[in-house]
């Protein structure tokens, strides 16, 4: 496993340039580049030769290793994550304000921890789209702000916050006319492109504090986005690393960073769209498969389903399972839930624990309490869709869904060191 500095410094700065879905696949798509990663067109006809190959979906990222003999049959080994996280959302016409105030018209997006947004320095970033259907990444920089009412004139606020989505999430960004006000053209004009030419953007927000180690021995770490970013960059760096050992394994590694997961999933670049199918039938075409034997190579396959879970908040431990209370630093945790919303069996957790093994880490069960509905992950839906062994892992957090999530800085490392052993041939 990396030393814990450097592993965390270059997460650190992975979050840092990924504040959008669209600049967390582009950073990713940078870093394949210059690790010798050849990026494809889905338009394009793909050969079956070895090596690392990408492609970008809007703002998911599918990156495969093909070992040099790899034929109809071999099998996959795919690390499954998402690259969105929870936030708002600008709305059409998003240049709004009243009583001197210039504000931005936004839409929550997933579902996220909403009073940890307040009082934030913002930013806005994502995608303009212009009318010759170029994309432009974008961002703002510090930019916008949720103002929460002072306690003087709410008396009871201590008592309960009630925060209405529509009459209370609306940031401002500065005073004057709104009919003199462009929230587009000040986007236009940081992508360097003209507001008449801007014909549709996704753009969301994202907190702008940077990340921080902090706490006794500064074992504790504090960034926005760590659900999922934290997966999709352990995968990353766990395939950077099998690229560098010479080819020639039994199986092809593949990341499959997904969009819209707090959304459900449902879309062309969801983990329930058609990506990852399309993905897998293309490289077994490329391998000379018939569909018999893709099939085949599925039925020995696995995917990891890594993402954030929970670890016991100590000031709320009721709402956690009594036997199963997973602590930072513990470990990456292995998920499980009876109801398949996590998609870990019997079978999973004992590849899990032969590959945390491997990798010399420790890692922790997580269960949720019988009376706290469970979450769900990208797992079953891939397992549903195509038939694939599915376990559901990933690191433990405190405050997940808020503008900023905290960690312990060994766990994002051993993580990705098991994601590494995951992707070996010994595994």
């Amino acid at each position: 496993m990396d030393a814990t500095p450097a592993y965390i410094d270059d997460f650190a700065r992975f979050i840092s340039a990924s504040p959008s879905s669209y600049h967390a696949a582009a950073e990713v798509a940078r870093r394949l580049e210059t690790h010798g990663f050849v990026r494809l067109s889905e338009s394009d006809e793909w050969s079956g030769e070895p090596g690392g190959r990408f492609v970008v979906r809007d703002g998911a990222v599918v990156a495969w290793l093909q070992p040099v003999g790899a034929g109809p049959t071999t099998p996959y080994k795919i690390l499954g994550a998402h690259t969105d996280s929870p936030g708002f959302k600008l709305k059409p016409k998003p240049t709004i304000g009243s009583h001197g105030w210039l504000q931005a018209g936004v839409e929550v997006y997933g579902g996220p921890l909403l009073n940890s947004w307040l009082d934030r320095e913002l930013e806005l970033a994502g995608r303009l789209v212009t009318r010759d259907g170029t994309e432009h990444l974008v961002r703002t920089g510090p930019f916008l702000r949720i103002p929460q009412l002072a306690v003087h004139l709410d008396r009871e606020v201590n008592n309960g916050l009630v925060l209405d989505r529509q009459r209370h999430l609306t940031p401002v960004f500065g005073v004057g006319d709104v009919a003199q006000a462009d929230l587009v053209a000040h986007l236009a004009d940081r992508a360097g492109v003209e507001a008449a030419d801007v014909a549709g953007y996704d753009i969301l927000t994202a907190d702008t504090a940077p990340p921080a180690r902090f706490g006794l021995g500064n074992t504790l770490f504090a960034a926005g986005r760590m659900d999922n970013l934290s997966a999709v960059h352990a995968g990353l760096r766990a395939l950077i690393a099998a690229a560098a050992v010479p080819s020639g394994g039994t199986s092809i590694s593949l990341l499959a960073a997904f969009d819209h997961e707090e959304l459900g999933s449902q879309s062309r670049s969801g983990a329930s769209g058609p990506l990852l199918d399309d993905i897998l039938t293309r490289i077994s075409a490329g391998l000379g498969a018939s569909v018999s034997q893709r099939l085949q190579a599925y039925a020995e396959s696995w995917c990891l389903s890594a993402d954030a879970g929970h670890a016991v908040d100590p000031n709320y431990s009721e709402r956690h399972d009594p036997a199963n209370m997973p602590i930072l630093g513990g470990g990456p945790l292995l998920k499980i839930n009876a109801n398949q919303r996590y998609a870990t069996d019997a079978v999973g957790a004992a590849l899990w624990a032969r590959t945390c093994e491997q990798a010399g880490v420790n890692y922790q069960e997580f269960v949720s309490n019988n009376t706290v509905p469970c979450g769900s992950t990208i797992g079953p839906l891939t397992a549903t869709r195509l038939g694939i062994r599915t376990v559901d892992v990933g690191v433990a957090l405190l405050s997940m869904h808020s503008a900023r999530e905290l960690c312990h800085v060994n766990d994002p490392g051993a993580l990705s060191a098991a994601i590494e052993a995951f992707f070996s041939p010994a595994s």
